[in-house]
């Protein structure tokens, strides 16, 4: 193992016990850094010996490369959180990628479903036969009742819902936990999959610790496998199948909320963003709202007469 892979071992190392990164996060650091480290060799150096000149040529790279600005944004940060955390190791002197400045880029919006577009996707879900129809209706409905992230439904324990709770505990990024609401349509799709449930368990399993369990090899539902039952209602609902997942549930109910009056700040909690700058980009899309709520409800903004 070379000295540069070592460092890029030990950073990962720190981000999953040290700041509780997820799975998915270090998979892609590992992968981000590996792509530098790559980039880095036909120079004939590494992670451990790059100087800032060949740093800023990787940078300019991936501007070159053609890459999602979000995807050369992030592999960007990989490589500046790993020569900080080298940095604060002592295993060098310098940070290479200080001197480097970052392109601004612009944050595209999210993509949002309007409210009867909502509907008509719980409508072509609860069209499919009994159990595969209940079941996403309820996927469905706990997205959209508390802005959860896939990766957060799909590891809800059974548990957490046998009950019928007015909130739930979810673990989020960092393993931060935040309370969820659930609003009676969503608790009402959950007692009616629960019903259901059963035949989805794994074969010669009686039961399982998951909400949503699934005969795969996970013993749980994937989120490849909710986005394709996503698309498959969407074509059902007469809606663009590109502008359906289940991040787009997540940003509907975040938009949604700002459009009927709710706080930035509140919005931001259920969501569970360390950052309200995160949470900020909602008030673009639900801005020509808010331009409205001003032009009728501010004593300056009404129309005379």
């Amino acid at each position: 193992m070379s000295q540069g892979e070592a460092w890029a071992d030990a950073f990962l190392e720190m981000m999953a016990v040290e700041r509780a990164a997820a799975r998915n996060t270090l998979t892609a650091y590992g992968k981000d850094l590996e792509d530098a480290r790559g980039f880095l060799s036909r120079s004939g150096h590494d992670l451990h010996d790059a100087d800032a000149e060949t740093i800023e040529a990787y940078f300019q790279d991936l501007g070159a490369r053609g890459l999602s600005p979000a995807t050369a944004a992030r592999r960007r940060s990989a490589v500046r959180q790993f020569y900080r955390f080298v940095l604060g190791e002592g295993w060098r002197t310098d940070d290479p990628s200080r001197r480097v400045a970052a392109p601004k880029a612009g944050r595209p919006l999210p993509k949002v479903l309007e409210r009867d577009e909502i509907e008509r996707l719980l409508a072509a879900a609860s069209a499919k036969d009994s159990a595969q129809g209940l079941r996403l209706a309820c996927m469905i409905e706990l997205i959209y009742a508390s802005g959860l992230r896939i990766s957060e439904l799909l590891a809800l324990p059974l548990l957490a819902l046998a009950r019928d709770p007015a909130y739930l505990i979810v673990k989020g990024k960092g393993g931060k936990e935040r309370l969820a609401p659930l609003n009676d349509a969503a608790r009402a799709a959950v007692k009616a999959y629960l019903v259901e449930r059963p035949a989805f368990l794994p074969k010669g399993q009686k039961d399982s610790p998951w909400l949503f369990p699934s005969r795969g090899a996970t013993g749980r539902l994937t989120p490849r496998r909710v986005g394709q039952l996503l698309e498959d209602a969407a074509i059902a609902a007469g809606i663009d199948r590109q502008k359906v997942s289940p991040h787009v549930l997540r940003h509907a109910f975040a938009t949604h909320l700002l459009e009927g009056g709710a706080d930035l700040r509140v919005i931001q909690t259920l969501l569970g963003h360390a950052d309200i700058a995160t949470t900020q980009i909602y008030t673009h899309v639900a801005g020509e709202h808010l331009a409205h709520i001003v032009q009728t409800k501010h004593p300056l903004g009404r129309k005379k007469g």
